[in-house]
């Protein structure tokens, strides 16, 4: 995969760290992408997903008027399709700990469906009193998306926020402490694998934020 070739890490790795974030393009194989759509859709369909909180696992809390996604919780051995997406993203830590000495030590990753009229509100992905994670990882499982469908990633830093649209195969990685995010209001239902890379053990300063 060209994600892993040594000359695409080290351009990848260097706009992450100068910009915070890096956004690729066909992540992962299409047969992948087709497996995790119907993984995805599976669930769905079995009423697997539960609407998103804000804060830490001991304060989370519903609400609607800052977030109105619905997640579910995924884990090795789930299946096939989940393990091989891990996978991938265990190599990714391997070449962000070997580049950027990180020491990421575990991570963790959730299915994200935006029905339409869903969005989250401007946010960051860390805690500054409590928090372990480094990295935030986002990879899009969308078909054939469509200009004015809305639900794009949008970035804020200097200049000019960054508006990126949710296309499949899509990854985007960011410094979870520093990118300041939103997910525009979708107009179609928005699916995505998102999660993060951590410092220490996901038991240790669990956030579901």
């Amino acid at each position: 995969m060209k994600l892993f070739d040594e000359e695409n890490a080290i351009d990848w790795v260097d706009r992450l760290s100068d910009r915070d974030y890096v956004m690729i393009d066909d992540a992962i194989s299409e047969q992948l992408f087709t497996s995790l759509r119907k993984f995805f859709l599976d669930k769905l369909d079995q009423e697997d997903f539960n609407l998103a909180g804000i804060g830490p696992l001991t304060n989370n809390q519903i609400v609607p008027t800052i977030r109105k996604d619905h997640i579910h919780w995924i884990s090795r051995g789930e299946a096939d399709c989940i393990d091989q997406v891990l996978s991938v993203f265990d190599q990714i830590i391997s070449i962000l700990n070997r580049y950027c000495f990180l020491s990421i030590k575990d991570s963790e990753f959730h299915l994200a469906h935006y029905p339409s009229g869903a969005y989250y509100q401007r946010h960051i992905d860390q805690f500054k009193d409590r928090g372990n994670r480094l990295i935030s990882v986002i990879l899009y499982l969308n078909e054939d998306w469509q200009p004015g469908n809305g639900g794009e990633l949008k970035i804020y830093g200097e200049g000019d926020p960054h508006v990126i649209s949710p296309i499949g195969k899509r990854l985007v990685l960011f410094k979870s402490d520093k990118v300041a995010h939103e997910v525009l209001t979708t107009q179609v239902s928005r699916y995505s694998l998102t999660g993060w890379l951590l410092n220490k053990p996901k038991g240790v300063g669990y956030l579901l934020s």
